[in-house]
């Protein structure tokens, strides 16, 4: 019988910071880029009621973990729900059972903040946000734990929550945050621009961008829809979290491809050999770089095994009985 560790999203919180959350979710990646097993995410659609069913899966062998997310989202509730078993990798038992809400912005944050460290200007100071919801938060987060941030502006288009986003993070942060009318507001003399939206459709023009931007969108995941437009990724040294994602549901990727504007060979590389040294990263000042962040087990995986060592050594959770099949199938 196998003890799992059940841990409440209320017990995740607090147990690790950004940076740490950043360096697990780094090195997840540097194992994929090296042949670790990681597969993107399946999307199950349902009309009636509205909602999707979605999972992803990865195993880090130097983490000794493996595991992925499942979750529901929409549906009769209206609402998401979110489930992450972590396995041994090693003996393949159950050692942890986690209520992945409260991680979600944190673990999706360090996948962007592993990105723009690989791929932003190493002086990058000022940032523009698009969104300001969790997602959006977890993102300047992880930014913040990799760049010397000086001024952020953020924009969405509820004036009300743009600013309250605004005042949060300016009290959070050392950087200067302020709240702007418009997506170029934000976007005109931005080192890092982050994406973390519902938009269908793109969220700012491209001709915008300056050279030597970095781009993170992680916003959208359906091919019918998309944050950047044809020429910001046309411009830019492409960058998805998964090669395979990029050609599966990147609205971003697929659309531009769709209009002739890019190849399937635009795809630079996958973060994970961008992260391991089998792929370049920025190689000068004045490329733009674009990294797609969907969603993977990559990051769920390293920051669940991560949250569950922690809970370990403070004591926290409770345990649950799990019968492997020598056992129970009888």
């Amino acid at each position: 019988m196998a003890e799992t560790l059940f841990l409440t999203s209320e017990e995740t919180r607090g147990l690790a910071t950004m940076r740490e959350y950043v360096d697990a979710v780094r090195s997840g990646y540097r194992q994929v880029g090296t042949g670790a097993a990681a597969k993107p995410r399946q999307k199950l659609p349902n009309g009636d009621p509205p909602g999707f069913l979605t999972s992803y899966l990865a195993i880090l062998p130097e983490t000794g973990a493996m595991g992925g997310y499942t979750y529901a989202a929409g549906f009769g509730a209206g609402d998401a729900h979110f489930f992450l078993p972590v396995f041994d990798a090693e003996s393949g038992a159950p050692i942890a059972l986690i209520d992945g809400a409260a991680m979600n912005p944190y673990k999706t944050g360090a996948a962007g903040g592993v990105a723009a460290d690989a791929l932003a200007r190493p002086d990058a100071a000022v940032a523009a946000i698009i969104g300001s919801g969790a997602q959006a938060k977890g993102q300047l987060r992880a930014l913040a734990a990799v760049r010397d941030l000086e001024t952020v502006n953020v924009f969405s288009p509820t004036k009300e929550s743009r600013e309250s986003f605004a005042a949060t993070m300016n009290d959070e942060l050392d950087a200067a945050v302020g709240a702007v009318s418009s997506s170029d507001a934000a976007v005109e003399g931005a080192d890092v621009v982050v994406t973390a939206t519902n938009a269908t459709e793109p969220v700012f023009d491209g001709d915008v961008l300056e050279p030597g931007t970095h781009v993170t969108a992680m916003g959208q995941y359906d091919p019918g829809k998309r944050e950047l437009d044809t020429e910001t990724v046309a411009n830019a040294k492409y960058v998805p979290d998964l090669r395979e994602r990029a050609f599966s549901d990147s609205g971003e990727f697929l659309q531009a491809r769709e209009e002739g504007a890019i190849a399937d060979d635009h795809v630079h590389a996958e973060l994970g050999e961008v992260v391991a040294g089998e792929a370049p990263g920025r190689e000068n000042r004045k490329e733009i770089t674009v990294f797609d962040s969907g969603g993977t087990g990559v990051e769920t995986v390293a920051a669940g095994y991560m949250l569950y060592e922690r809970a370990s050594e403070a004591g926290i959770g409770r345990t649950i009985p799990f019968a492997p099949a020598s056992e129970a199938l009888r």
